[in-house]
Formats: structure tokens, sequence, C-alpha cells
């Protein structure tokens, strides 16, 4: 059975009777802003991509790593890890993931027959986790925002190290957090992978590119294993370009921090305290928490009769923002009040009576 993700805004336009062209899709965590393409010769386009050297050399700076495979997303990676990982470590059986998280990795270690321990805003405890191993920490995650101190991780990767374990690391939002603290020049064996995202902090979700940072072994692996032309020409090139644009990096850090301050602000002057229990998330979503579950589901239905996409969570009791332009926030916000006064306002006598 296929997950539920954002970004199905088509299915959702369909569900409303509101054209696509009419919403405001906050879905995904996807930066409202993007990275500019450049020109690209039509060579590019007419040509089989081969692998760019400038990329891989440009990926290694941008994330301090030696080693790594360039994909096409990291949803390859977590969808073949499982079975690849029963071929080198059989006696591996526990997984440990995030109750609350990207519901992708749960999804394939279940299918591929592994035991699933969940653990809510604490990692499991750490001499308590048992020989080969699997922990898998999205950090920070999504979508609670939690996010774990590089020193922290360094504990998990030694302790799985000495199980001869694995230790999997979902950095797809790491980009806008404090600089230094991916794990991605840390690894530097075979117990432990780091899963970085493209897409996201640059806006440009739908050219499709992902790195896996690794040791040897595990990029000679996967590189064998996913096959020739895993991305094509021209998003090795604009993704080259992006990586390398230091001045830009700094940039736009700094315009999703300011967008994400003012829609956090926001958000808390809409929605009164008596109605949201919390606000988490990063630069580049915020999560809305209720007192009552079902408000988020209410407020998500109220949002879509405007044009307003949202992300629902899984377990329908939060709902996810994804951050907006300034020119747009007016409108979220005007929509965010007229749907916090329907559901908290007093139902009418005509509703009573109907």
């Amino acid at each position: 059975m296929a997950l539920i993700h954002g970004g199905q805004l088509q299915k959702v336009a369909k569900q409303y009777r509101i054209p696509t062209a009419d919403w405001l899709d906050l879905s995904t965590g996807i930066a409202p802003n993007s990275y500019p393409i450049p020109d690209i010769a039509l060579s590019v386009w007419q040509q089989l991509p081969q692998q760019s050297l400038k990329l891989i050399s440009a990926a290694k700076q941008y994330y301090q790593c030696s080693e790594l495979v360039i994909t096409n997303g990291s949803q390859a990676i977590i969808k073949a890890l499982p079975a690849l990982y029963q071929q080198k470590n059989s006696n591996a059986k526990d997984v440990y993931l995030p109750e609350r998280g990207y519901k992708e990795h749960a999804h394939a270690w279940r299918i591929a027959g592994y035991n699933l321990h969940f653990y809510q805003d604490l990692l499991p405890e750490i001499n308590l986790l048992t020989p080969h191993c699997v922990v898998v920490i999205i950090n920070p995650n999504n979508p609670t925002g939690q996010f774990f101190a590089r020193e922290v991780i360094k504990q998990y990767h030694h302790k799985v190290s000495q199980l001869e374990g694995l230790l999997v690391l979902d950095e797809a939002f790491i980009d806008v957090m404090p600089s230094k603290q991916s794990y991605c020049s840390e690894v530097h064996n075979k117990h432990c992978l780091v899963l970085r995202s493209f897409g996201k902090f640059f806006g440009l979700a739908g050219i499709r590119i992902g790195f896996l940072v690794a040791n040897n072994d595990w990029c000679s692996t996967f590189t064998e294993l996913l096959g020739p032309w895993q991305v094509n020409g021209p998003a090795q090139i604009i993704a080259e370009r992006a990586l390398s644009d230091n001045h830009w990096h700094t940039k736009q850090k700094k315009i999703l921090n300011e967008l994400r301050t003012t829609q956090e602000r926001m958000l808390r002057q809409v929605f009164p305290t008596t109605l949201i229990a919390n606000i988490t998330g990063c630069d580049l979503f915020l999560t809305v928490s209720f007192h009552q579950a079902d408000s988020a589901k209410e407020l998500y239905h109220l949002l879509c009769q405007q044009g307003i996409y949202c992300r629902l969570a899984d377990e329908q009791d939060t709902l996810r923002f994804g951050i907006t332009t300034e020119e747009a926030l007016s409108h979220l916000k005007d929509a965010c009040l007229l749907a916090q006064k329907k559901l908290t306002s007093p139902p009418t006598l005509e509703n009573n009576t109907s």
C-alpha cells in the first residue's frame, strides 16, 4: 500500500474542485524560492548523462565528506537498504525508528521483515540497543523539528559500531540548521550512512537529485545496484553550480530564517493558545499541534476549502505548513483567520435546526 505524502496538489484540487493554479501549496518542506537555473547547452539535453566529476567535487566540498553516491533522490536508497543490509549482516533483526517521522523508512524496514522499535522525542536508550541493530535518526525530524546535536549522534555511532550494527541518518532538512552540525564528515566506517537531499534547501525538488554519504564499500554497493544514468545531465549541471555558490547559500539561509520567523509569528497571532498546543519545526516547515486532535483535521478541511494546501499528519493530529513567500503570507493569514473563526465559533441556530 502506497504511503500518503505532501505534494499531491492535483488530487487535492480535484477533491475540492478548485483549479490547481488557484492554490497556495504548503504541503511540502521545499523552499519557496529556488536557485536560479543557469543556461544549459543543447548538447547536455541531447546526450546520455555522464558522471560529472565537477559535481562530485562540488558535492564532497559542500557535504564535507570523502565518499558519496549521486542518486535521483533519497527514496531509492531508503527502499533498497533493508534488503542490502540483510545481505551484508544476516544477524540484523531490530530497527529503531522515530514514531513520528518520514514514514518511508519504517515502511521499507517493515516489508523486509525486520522488528521495528519506535522511540518518541528522545532517542532509544543507548545501553539497551541490541547487537547488529539498525538505528534510524531523522535530523532534524520531519515533521516534529526535533534536532540532535552532533556529539549525541557521535555517541550512537560509536555504540552501533561496537554492536556491529548500522546508523542511518536522514539529514534531508539539515541545510538550514547551524553550520557544522551535519555528520557527513564523520562517516568513515561501514556502520553509518547519511542521506542528503538537494531539492528542499535549493527549492528544486523537481530535478530529483540527492546524495548518499557512506564509506567506499557502501558506495560501491549502491553504485552497482542503482546502475547508470541515475541523474540526468541538466540536473547535474544545476546541482554543481548550486552546491558551489557559497554566497547564495548564506543568502538563502538568511531569507528562510526570516520567512520562518515571520510566518511562525503570524500563526501564533492567528491561532489562540486555547486552540494550539505548540509550533515546532525548522526554517523549511512549521508543525502546529493542537490541544484537541480533531482540530487538525477540521482546520485542514477548512483551509483546503480556501485553496490552502498544508500537510495533515498521518496521525491526523497536527498540521505542517511549508514556508511561504512574503507576498503570499497575507493570503495565508486571511485564510487561517477565517478557518479559525469557523472552527471556534459556536454553531448557529440554523445549523442547530437543520
